[in-house]
């Protein structure tokens, strides 16, 4: 059905039958002190409608307003609530419907499908126009950028961190993994044109049969069987011409790519080893875009969120400032590098506090471009046990080695293939008590010193996190509490939707939430405060 875009500005008008006028005055004045009427200002009132008229059409029935539609997607994901559980609240709660600009309570209908609809809209919107603005971004940065100047957020200093996260799938092993392509492929096929071996998977048994009475010993038969089953099935699908174009059939012929080969003396498929298997490969037969990734001794199947935020001692909270969703595979260097230029024109911060995850010479030339100080609280891989790289007097230009650090000027010096190399008297080096621990090594004629280019630069950005460790340590580690709050308070560890757009949509969501429960809270307070303030004494309890 067609709908035409309009503008929400009921909410302006007054009217005599408003449930507010006729509540006794304490819990009016309750009303007043909870984060509805925040909520309603600020996030409500500052929705910008307009990008959104690109999911609707020039003509047809008026559509279900957008501000309203969407401060419910931000409470769902403040409050964590289910669908269901935000209608029956939408339906029956009042601070809800004051927050998003209703007076009378069950004054409007909502319907599942009202939301379902919104939600489609904008997730075809996305995967269609990837070139485009993302709508639910746009938002976020304006109502973050309202909430930052009503509360004074600087943002000249920031920190970021990435975390890892799953969609609506389970973890599943290859076989587990292989029975669903399976499964999913033999149910789009009809009946009439499924063999004996294919329809023997739909029967519940087979699925016990396979994976849950299967021996560790027998894994790899079972999975060899069930892949000889998928190659049954994708041959009968490309005898189906509308079959070859589904979902199914496309996801079943990329499993057995990336999981078997085909074996000439056999002549059947035989599983490939896990360790050739690629970590982009395949990880759910409902979610394309999941990915593999083990990042320190945790390994998830799933996508990762890369969070910026602010992180000034002068700030009464924090504010996240940027998020981004990638598959999972994604290294913090990548992520880095395409958020920092991104961060700097929204916020123009000027210093950023992140682990050593995030450090190459890339990501320190764009920070350099950006005029961005970026602060690495920790480096990747063990501290050299020999000396420092940074005790050779080096060139800041050339990078070629001036020096010893003994003071020993090199015969000849030059930079070759990423490495700076220099070559020392035999004499010299023969009898140094530095010898054991500098990088020279004896050759015939002389002794020669090959430094990697990487490592001086390694080298200097370890010195600055030695010199200011604790106080970048300490600015940067409460980024990982935003982390665990979107986990715990909003449902970030398992969302409940599956693929890349969606799992962006939602994150968006649970982030802008997080930044308005902070917001709600310092305002409630700043409140409190000034009602204190003001006779002198206690101030009374707010509603949260």
């Amino acid at each position: 059905m067609l709908y035409l875009f309009r503008e929400n500005n009921n909410h302006l008008q007054q009217s005599l039958f408003e449930s507010v006028n006729f509540m006794d005055s304490r819990i009016k004045a309750k009303l007043e002190k909870s984060w509805a009427p925040i909520f309603y200002k600020y996030v409500f009132c500052n929705i910008d409608e307009k990008p959104f008229s690109v999911l609707y059409s020039d003509t047809g029935r008026a559509n279900f307003l957008v501000n309203i539609l969407l401060s419910l997607e931000y409470i769902k994901h403040l409050k964590n609530y289910s669908d269901d559980e935000l209608i029956e609240n939408f339906n029956f709660n009042y601070l809800i419907n004051y927050a998003v600009g209703i007076r009378t309570l069950g004054g409007m209908n909502l319907s599942e499908k009202t939301l379902y609809d919104f939600r489609t809209r904008i997730y075809k919107y996305l995967i269609k126009h990837p070139e485009q603005e993302d709508l639910i971004f746009g938002q976020f940065l304006n109502l973050t950028m309202i909430f930052a100047k009503e509360a004074g957020i600087y943002m000249k200093e920031q920190r970021m961190d990435s975390t890892m996260f799953m969609s609506n799938i389970k973890k599943a092993g290859r076989v587990a993994l292989a029975f669903d392509v399976l499964y999913r492929a033999v149910k789009s096929i009809p009946e009439d044109r499924l063999s004996e071996n294919l329809k023997k998977v739909l029967n519940p048994e087979f699925r016990a049969e396979v994976i849950h009475k299967t021996k560790p010993s027998e894994g790899e038969s079972r999975l060899e069987m069930l892949l000889n089953l998928c190659q049954e099935t994708k041959e009968t699908i490309e005898n189906i011409s509308e079959l070859k174009n589904s979902d199914a059939y496309r996801i079943l012929e990329r499993f057995l790519s990336e999981q078997a080969y085909y074996d000439e003396q056999t002549k059947k498929l035989k599983a490939k080893d896990s360790k050739s298997i690629p970590s982009d490969s395949l990880q759910s037969a409902y979610d394309e875009d999941a990915t593999y990734r083990k990042k320190g001794n945790k390994a998830e199947s799933g996508y990762v969120l890369n969070l910026s935020e602010t992180c000034a001692k002068e700030n009464s909270f924090q504010l996240i400032t940027d998020y981004t969703v990638e598959k999972n595979v994604k290294s913090d260097v990548e992520l880095l590098k395409e958020r920092l230029p991104i961060v700097k024109q929204n916020t123009k911060c000027q210093e950023v506090y992140v682990d050593g995850g995030y450090y190459s010479k890339e990501v320190v030339q764009i920070a350099k471009e950006n005029c961005v100080e970026v602060h690495f609280t920790d480096l990747n891989g063990r501290k050299p046990v020999r000396m420092s790289v940074s005790e050779y007097e080096i060139d800041e230009e050339t990078k070629v080695i001036k020096k010893c650090p003994r003071g020993i000027i090199p015969i000849h010096a030059s930079v070759k293939k990423g490495q700076t190399v220099a070559h020392f008297p035999k004499e010299a080096c023969a009898k140094c008590e530095l010898k054991n621990q500098c990088y020279c090594k004896e050759q015939k004629k002389d002794y020669v010193v090959r430094v990697n280019l990487k490592s001086i630069e390694a080298a200097k950005q370890r010195e600055k996190i030695e010199c200011r460790c604790e106080g970048n340590k300490s600015k940067r580690a409460a980024i990982e509490g935003t982390n665990s709050a979107l986990k715990r308070g909003h449902g970030l560890s398992k969302l409940r939707v599956r693929g890349l757009v969606k799992c962006r949509v939602n994150v968006g969501l649970k982030v802008l939430a997080q930044n308005f429960k902070r917001f709600a809270r310092y305002m409630l307070e700043r409140a409190k405060k000034a009602i204190g303030e003001s006779q002198g004494g206690s101030a009374p309890v707010l509603v949260q």
